[in-house]
């Protein structure tokens, strides 16, 4: 059994929500078993972006005032943005905005490792799934940084992992959301990873 096949996200924790008007924030936070030095290069080095995140980057978002094109993984279409990164502090903070969304990273060192702290708007209808989705994204993030890569989960193939449905009602839950929206056409609860 791979790792990826014995991999299990653990209980929704970490996350909370913040309005501001109509502005809706999810904030994520994760300690980490590795240094901010580690952390940053995940978070700005295309190449490792592509082992966890959500989407592809086509260069470093490591230095401010770059331009960088990001492109959503599982799309049913291509969608392609054009972000500019708007701090860049090494080891310490990264902003940038993917899709019309504001995404603000801090990584503060902990010990021998990292407190990873996410804050991203993000439409109301869709806060638990964006937490269960950053949740298991955080969690691939952790091995890949462990040096026992379980490949990127994210977008469809996520929504049919079983981890993600329990983490959506769990979220939902934790945030006060009375139904935790569903995908159109809910992928069957499969526990394997690749929804196979």
């Amino acid at each position: 059994m791979t790792v990826r096949e014995q991999y299990t996200p653990g209980p929704a924790s970490g996350a909370q929500v913040r309005k501001d008007g109509e502005k809706w924030t999810l904030i994520l936070v994760r300690e980490l078993r590795h240094s901010p030095e580690k952390v940053w290069q995940a978070l700005t080095d295309p190449v490792q972006l592509r082992e966890w995140a959500p989407f592809d980057a086509a260069g470093s978002l490591g230095t401010v005032g770059t331009k960088v094109k990001l492109t959503t993984v599982g799309a049913p279409t291509p969608h392609v943005t054009e972000t500019t990164v708007t701090r860049a502090d090494a080891p310490k903070a990264l902003e940038y905005n993917w899709g019309g969304f504001d995404m603000r990273w801090e990584l503060e060192a902990l010990g021998g490792g990292t407190r990873l702290t996410l804050w991203t708007n993000i439409d109301r209808r869709f806060i638990s799934m964006g937490a269960a989705g950053w949740h298991i994204a955080f969690d691939v993030l952790d091995h890949l940084l462990s040096g026992t890569p379980i490949g990127r989960i994210v977008g469809p193939e996520a929504m049919k992992f079983g981890g993600w449905q329990r983490l959506n009602a769990e979220y939902a839950k934790q945030f006060g959301i009375e139904k935790a929206h569903q995908p159109p056409n809910p992928p069957a609860n499969n526990p394997s990873p690749r929804g196979t």
